[in-house]
């Protein structure tokens, strides 16, 4: 649980510098289509950002509440254009009822369904959209950019206070400096096109990043198990090395991180052995898999919960919906 000021301060010091980088090629190529091989690199760069902010949502960097706050509003609002609060909230909410049926916002039904008894109601463009759900998970994944900034921009909508003022202002300086770049240097076509693709591939990214961890696992209606199971047992953890790390931003210890939320991200790599050791010791399933074996898990889930919707109309099935 010891922090590792000095891991961090690399990781932030690099994603900065690398940020700082692709902004400057993007100065020096000018109004050219290979503005989008830049704009896939920013889209990289970006979800290492918000891995970031989700490491300070959590105080994996500091103790301190306030040096915490300023790292999340420094990655999240400035420099990703979501809202630290909105985002705190609602991860905190997950990790206290993790696939928890009613309690954990991640797999309410919206878009997606992923709880089977909720998938046979719906009607007319969703009833057709969660029929095939699976097959539209990942293209779905690229408006997840858009719509970490509309929920951010909604949540704070309306709302008092000097916190809500700072975050309101530094999400209203993020999309004004990334407009007023993308415009002054892109044409309007390579504009709209480059951040399309931009964002389309942060949400992408981030949506990869986070559909292995729960999706497919146990689902908890009412209280359920204790703490250990409830974390455990809805939490699928991926293999891998330092490349997997990387790219997954230390999500990829699912099982760790929920049941110690602010251990350091490198340390999570180094807790594993024991914590998987004392869940063989003590009875509790501990999932881990291969990075493809995970969406295959999370997709067959979708695949499974939309598969009523999928069966032949027959005319007594028609009668009873009727």
């Amino acid at each position: 649980m010891d922090r590792r000021v000095a891991n961090y301060v690399a990781r932030i010091s690099g994603n900065i510098g690398l940020l700082v980088a692709g902004w400057a090629v993007f100065f020096e190529l000018g109004d050219s289509w290979w503005q989008l091989v830049t704009a896939v690199f920013l889209a990289v760069i970006f979800t290492q950002l918000a891995f970031m902010g989700h490491d300070a949502g959590h105080r994996q960097v500091t103790n301190s509440r306030r040096s915490s706050r300023v790292l999340g509003l420094l990655h999240g609002n400035l420099l990703t254009g979501m809202s630290l609060g909105w985002w705190v909230a609602k991860h905190n909410r997950h990790h206290s009822h993790p696939n928890v049926i009613d309690r954990d916002p991640d797999v309410a039904t919206g878009v997606f369904v992923f709880i089977p008894d909720e998938a046979g109601p719906r009607q007319g463009l969703a009833r057709w959209f969660t029929r095939h759900q699976a097959v539209l998970f990942f293209p779905t994944l690229l408006l997840e950019g858009l719509n970490l900034h509309v929920a951010s921009i909604q949540a704070l909508a309306g709302r008092r206070g000097r916190a809500m003022a700072l975050e309101v202002v530094l999400l209203l300086v993020h999309f004004a400096a990334y407009l007023a770049i993308v415009l002054l240097v892109l044409s309007p076509v390579k504009a709209i096109v480059f951040i399309a693709l931009h964002q389309a591939l942060f949400g992408l990214y981030m949506g990869c990043a986070f559909a292995p961890n729960h999706k497919g696992m146990l689902l908890i209606s009412g209280d359920g198990p204790d703490y250990l199971r409830r974390q455990v047992l809805t939490s699928r953890n991926v293999r891998g090395g330092r490349v997997t790390d990387l790219v997954f931003g230390g999500l990829n210890y699912q099982i760790e991180h929920h049941l110690f939320p602010s251990m350091p991200r490198p340390n999570l790599r180094r807790a594993q052995p024991l914590i998987r050791e004392f869940c063989r010791s003590h009875d509790v399933s501990y999932c881990e898999t291969g990075v493809l074996d995970s969406y295959r898990q999370a997709l067959r889930h979708l695949h499974d919960v939309s598969e009523p919707l999928r069966r032949p109309v027959t005319p007594a099935s028609a009668a009873d919906a009727g």
